[in-house]
């Protein structure tokens, strides 16, 4: 199986936070397995994959637009919560169940495992569910903010598939 090449890229210099819940996550075996899960599905997928470049973008994306909006949502919550909004992602492939209720789901545990509060589990699972649906996003900042930058992350324009 693959090893996770982001390991410890949240380790950052002097006065500023680790993330230590996200390291978590990263290391974590159940979201390891999803992980490999969704890789396995995707092996030969031409279009762009669900991969830890893509949480990490939506990541970012969603990080400085809470930071340019001054919405003041928890960065390790936008972290969390870009890096399990796909999860599920190889259940649709294979029962055609949607992957926001399916990584809504195999997130809990995941979550649990990782230190977050009943209240943080549900603002991200909230967050995971409406990553797909552009009206009940708006209603919550996080939504918002993992929704727009899911959409923004994608460069489909300069994507070699996209007459197809």
């Amino acid at each position: 199986r693959r090893e996770h090449p982001f390991i410890g890229c949240f380790t950052f210099e002097k006065g500023r936070p680790k993330m230590e819940r996200i390291q978590r996550i990263l290391m974590n075996p159940r979201y390891k397995a999803l992980m490999n899960e969704i890789a396995d599905k995707e092996a030969t997928r031409i279009y762009c994959r669900h991969d830890m470049k893509h949480f990490l973008d939506v990541a970012r994306i969603a990080h400085i637009l809470n930071l340019e909006e001054a919405l003041e949502i928890d960065k390790e919550l936008i972290y969390a919560t870009a890096l399990l909004h796909d999860c599920g992602r190889h259940v649709e492939y294979e029962s055609g169940t949607p992957h926001e209720i399916a990584s809504g789901e195999l997130s809990l545990p995941i979550m649990a495992e990782c230190g977050f509060t009943d209240e943080e589990t549900e603002q991200i699972r909230r967050g995971i569910i409406f990553h797909r649906n552009r009206e009940a996003a708006a209603r919550e900042p996080l939504s918002d903010v993992i929704y727009r930058a899911d959409k923004l992350s994608r460069a489909c324009f300069a994507c070699e598939a996209a007459d197809s």
